[in-house]
């Protein structure tokens, strides 16, 4: 099983990881199954540089970084081989959607467009590249130039997608509402304090009803992970090959089971060269075949850094 020869490498490679596994007693030589790995607490990418030895920060090929607020401390992802995120990006989007010179690919970004070394960015600026079709490119509130290049995509019968983070996505569908018929729209998530928190289904709603669609699609990923989950529709993501969730129990994280509902943990084997085992801090529900929804996050969840360590 691929995911217990990444356990073992590493535990024995990545320091802060082992540690981890020490604190909590785990007999390595009994690790059989995937829900008797450990997962590290995805907080320690706040405060740690989560790294596979002998590489260090300096030898990233990539810096991945989370948004922030004023006085927090924002996650850090070094990526030593930006290779392998592209790869792995690729084939998980063939997986469910073909090959990206197929669409163009237009992306609604605002705020995340505002800040340095966003992985959402540079995952879309990827399959721009990969894709190469000369309409393809970002927006950060320019709605009524986005609206020009969606009518003018549809009117060629161009394959789009619209790769926007939730809220810009809200305003696009307010200000233009327009029917598209070759276009997927896939929202990204966050409200960011821009408008009042909706459920998944309300911006759904919301987006099908201005831009006449039957579903809207959804990406999962963040900037701990380097491998994504795709929803085709109805909020039900489907991770790509090198991903899998399972589920912990709230009150005993140290309880983890391969379906039902609790707080998500990611196994995520395309992050090789630093933690493939990463407790999340939303709340999910995963099904026998593997797919798996979002229902909120934990609460406190800045808080529930692990207590075990001190290092």
């Amino acid at each position: 099983m691929r995911a217990l020869q990444v356990f073992h490498y590493q535990y024995t490679h990545n320091e802060l990881y082992r540690q981890y596994c020490d604190a909590l007693h785990t007999n390595v030589a009994a690790v059989a199954e995937l829900w008797q790995i450990p997962v590290l607490p995805i907080s320690f990418f706040k405060t740690h540089n989560v790294l596979c030895a002998p590489v260090t920060a300096s030898d990233a090929d990539l810096v991945f970084e989370s948004s922030g607020t004023t006085g927090t401390v924002n996650s850090r992802h070094y990526v030593w081989d930006g290779q392998v995120y592209e790869d792995s990006l690729l084939m998980g989007f063939e997986q469910y959607y073909g090959h990206p010179g197929q669409y163009a690919i237009l992306a609604l970004l605002p705020s995340y467009l505002e800040r340095a070394n966003a992985s959402l960015v540079y995952m879309a600026k990827t399959l721009m590249k990969i894709g190469g079709h000369p309409q393809s490119g970002f927006y950060l509130n320019e709605w009524e130039k986005l609206r020009d290049t969606l009518l003018q995509l549809e009117q060629q019968g161009t394959k789009t997608i619209l790769l926007g983070v939730t809220f810009a996505l809200l305003d696009l569908a307010a200000a233009y509402p327009m029917p598209l018929r070759h276009t997927i729209v896939m929202e990204t998530g966050g409200m960011k304090g821009r408008r009042k928190e909706m459920t998944r289904d309300e911006v759904h709603e919301e987006l099908k009803a201005a831009f006449g669609l039957a579903h809207i699609h959804s990406e999962y990923g963040m900037t701990e992970l380097l491998s994504q989950a795709y929803a085709p529709g109805e909020g039900i993501f489907r991770p790509t090959a090198t991903m899998q969730a399972l589920v912990r129990d709230i009150n005993d994280p140290l309880d983890v089971s391969a379906t039902g509902t609790g707080a998500l943990n990611i196994i995520d084997l395309a992050n090789i060269h630093s933690c493939a085992f990463i407790a999340t801090e939303d709340i999910g529900s995963v099904a026998a075949d593997g797919s798996f929804t979002v229902l909120g996050r934990m609460d406190n969840s800045a808080l529930r850094g692990c207590s075990l360590m001190a290092v």
